[in-house]
């Protein structure tokens, strides 16, 4: 059985993990970076450039260089941050047929799991190259508020890059795994702050001990998704 790999996918930056010696390891990618910008680019030759080859040609290349295509995953078109984002980004937001909000690129109509699939498979190539085996399944992590809609449009954005994704994992919940919440006894309620590169939230979470074994519920979340590290001077 191969290695189950982590992926958080992020508006901004995404990163990829493996445990290693029971402890997660942030791998690093082609470039020797742990985190790769989320930002996909569709050259005029045919080229896919993804990552920080990407970032590198935005300035020449704003039509055809899409990034915090997460903002639109799983949403409709008419969605008060969908018709935000279109305000705000260089590339071309269209309806689909289903209302679904897609991005058109020299002509060609596609969808947010489409686009976001090329960074998944960066994520799994660098895992990949690292543990020198092929990766086939992953759990990725998402926003507390994500519906299942957005849920969905995730795990078909892994099936596209070639991933069975085992599980969806509130980004809260992961953190306070990460910090080993589920290793304290008894209950508790904490609250999580995500300050991403594109959004900021926080997420008030309840650990419940039953047994020996943890539960966690989001109890309540909320954030701005347009406020980020990228919006600080």
């Amino acid at each position: 059985m191969g290695k189950i790999i982590g992926i958080d996918l992020g508006t901004t930056n995404s990163c990829v993990a493996v445990m290693d010696g029971g402890e997660a390891k942030v791998i690093e990618n082609a470039e020797g970076d742990r985190t790769t910008p989320s930002i996909i680019a569709y050259a005029s030759d045919g080229e896919i450039l993804v990552g920080q080859p990407a970032k590198r040609q935005a300035v020449t290349n704003p039509n055809n260089t899409l990034f915090a295509i997460k903002r639109l995953i799983g949403r409709q078109f008419n969605d008060d941050v969908v018709q935000k984002d279109i305000k705000m980004v260089p590339y071309k937001i269209v309806k689909a047929d289903n209302g679904d909000a897609w991005v058109e690129i020299n002509g060609e109509k596609m969808s947010p799991p489409q686009i976001s699939a090329q960074t998944l498979k960066k994520m799994k190539k660098t895992a990949e190259d690292f543990l020198g085996e092929p990766v086939t399944e992953a759990v990725v992590t998402v926003p507390a508020y994500f519906n299942d809609a957005q849920r969905q449009a995730t795990k078909d954005a892994g099936r596209i890059a070639g991933l069975d994704v085992k599980r969806i994992i509130n980004e809260p919940t992961a953190a306070a795994l990460a910090y080993g919440m589920d290793k304290k006894a008894g209950d508790s309620t904490i609250a999580v702050y995500d300050l991403g590169g594109g959004t900021f939230d926080i997420s008030i979470i309840e650990i419940a001990e039953t047994d020996g074994e943890h539960t966690f519920e989001v109890l309540s979340t909320n954030g701005d998704t347009f406020l980020g590290g990228e919006d600080f001077d």
